[in-house]
C-alpha cells in the first residue's frame, strides 16, 4: 500500500485537488461572486487579512476549471490589492494553478481535457502534440498574453515534456503576460471609468 502511495502520489494529490476545486467552483459560482467585479472585490475584501489567500486559491480553481476568462480574475487582483500586490498574487497563483492542470492532465489524459474543452478544440490542437518544437511553441504561447494559456496547459500534460521543463517554462514566460493582463485591463477600465464620469 506504501508503494503505491508514494508511486502514485502526484496522481493522487491531482484527484484530490481536482475534487476541492470542483466543489469549491460550484460554490462560489452558485453564491454569485462572479457576477461582477464588485461582487468578487466584496467577497475578497470581506476575508479581512486571509483575503489574498482567497483570492489565490479562487485564482488556481478559475485555472482548473475555466469557468470565467483569467484576464478578468488578473484584473480584479491588481483592482483589489493595487499594482506591485496584485502582479504577486496573480503570478503565485496563476503558476500554481497552471503546474496542477499538467498534473491533472498527466493524471486524467486526453478525456479529462475533451470533457473540459470540448472535442472541437481539442481536435483543433492535437496536431501540435507531434510536433518536436512544442515546447518551444508552448513557451513562447505562455509569454504571449493572447494565447489560450489554460487550455495550452491542460495540452502539455498530454505531451512527454519533463516536470521540470514545464515548470521553468511557466516560472520564466508567465510575468510578461500576467503583467500584460493585469495592468492592460486595469489601465483600461481606468479609462473607462474617467471617460464614464
Amino acid at each position: 500500500m506504501k508503494s503505491f502511495i508514494k508511486k502514485n502520489l502526484f496522481n493522487i494529490i491531482s484527484i484530490i485537488l481536482l475534487i476541492i476545486a470542483l466543489i469549491l467552483a460550484f460554490i462560489v459560482y452558485k453564491k454569485g461572486y462572479f457576477n461582477s467585479l464588485e461582487s468578487f472585490r466584496e467577497l475578497i475584501l470581506s476575508k479581512g487579512a486571509w483575503g489574498p489567500a482567497v483570492f489565490m486559491i479562487i485564482q488556481i480553481i478559475q485555472i482548473v476549471i475555466p469557468i470565467i476568462p483569467g484576464g478578468l480574475t488578473c484584473v480584479a487582483g491588481v483592482v483589489i490589492f493595487g499594482a506591485f500586490w496584485g502582479f504577486v498574487y496573480n503570478y503565485i497563483s496563476i503558476c500554481a494553478g497552471s503546474i496542477l492542470v499538467f498534473f491533472i492532465s498527466r493524471t486524467f489524459g486526453r478525456s479529462i481535457v475533451i470533457r473540459i474543452f470540448g472535442e472541437d478544440t481539442y481536435n483543433k490542437h492535437k496536431d501540435k502534440l507531434k510536433e518536436k518544437t512544442y515546447d518551444r511553441f508552448f513557451a513562447l504561447a505562455i509569454f504571449l498574453p493572447v494565447a489560450p494559456d489554460d487550455f495550452l496547459c491542460y495540452l502539455t500534460g498530454l505531451t512527454d515534456i519533463s516536470v521540470k521543463k514545464y515548470i521553468a517554462i511557466i516560472l520564466l514566460c508567465k510575468p510578461a503576460s500576467i503583467l500584460a493582463y493585469s495592468m492592460g485591463w486595469a489601465l483600461g477600465l481606468d479609462f473607462v471609468m474617467k471617460s464614464i464620469r
